[in-house]
């Protein structure tokens, strides 16, 4: 063989390995998006279900004691607004997360109150169906924050593979997927100033 033959297959092969090393970073890429994407569902059907618990916890409460009425509006409301409000997994923003962030922290605020409301009926705290649905709506609070911590965990990993060197050459047409993050000032316990009549 001679030297330019030699030369051509040498290139022949970096190409080819180019090419391989190329195409699987791409199928990473869009497996560790797939996954982000996947874990953000997971994290709505557990909002979800906290949504479908509201209206059971409302009637029971509404039923069994007689409170602050604003209270109870406020849950309705929140719980409207947060039904309302959609991330598309294919293509959402910071915008769009800080909008569903939002809507749900108003939610978890007006679900506090009407919770520490209640405990201030003796009737309604031994009541049984008051008592499992609290217990069901606090496992939704726990499996909302890990799935959370579950999303945020598949975004880093997304994220860090499209910069890493050398495959962030191969990653044009991927951006950065925004975290969710927790909602400013949550790292204080919030206020609960509740006037009983």
């Amino acid at each position: 063989m001679n030297k330019g033959t030699i030369t051509l297959v040498v290139f022949a092969v970096l190409f080819l390995f180019g090419g391989i090393y190329a195409c699987n970073k791409r199928n990473t890429f869009m497996m560790l998006k797939e996954e982000a994407k996947s874990q953000w569902q997971q994290v709505e059907n557990q909002y979800q279900r906290r949504l479908d618990l509201i209206p059971n916890l409302v009637k029971t409460v509404e039923a069994e004691a007689n409170f602050e009425k604003s209270t109870l509006t406020q849950v309705i409301e929140a719980r409207a607004k947060a039904t309302q409000v959609k991330i598309n997994p294919e293509n959402f923003s910071e915008q769009d997360m800080q909008k569903y962030r939002q809507v749900q922290g108003e939610l978890s605020s007006a679900l506090s109150r009407l919770l520490v409301v209640a405990e201030n009926y003796p009737n309604l705290k031994s009541n049984q169906a008051f008592a499992d649905l609290r217990v069901a709506l606090e496992g939704c609070e726990n499996r909302i924050s890990t799935e959370r911590m579950r999303f945020n965990e598949k975004v880093k990993n997304f994220n860090v593979e499209i910069k890493k060197i050398p495959g962030s050459l191969f990653a044009w047409g991927y951006t950065d997927m925004p975290y969710f993050e927790a909602e400013a000032g949550a790292e204080k316990a919030p206020k609960v100033d509740i006037e009983i009549k």
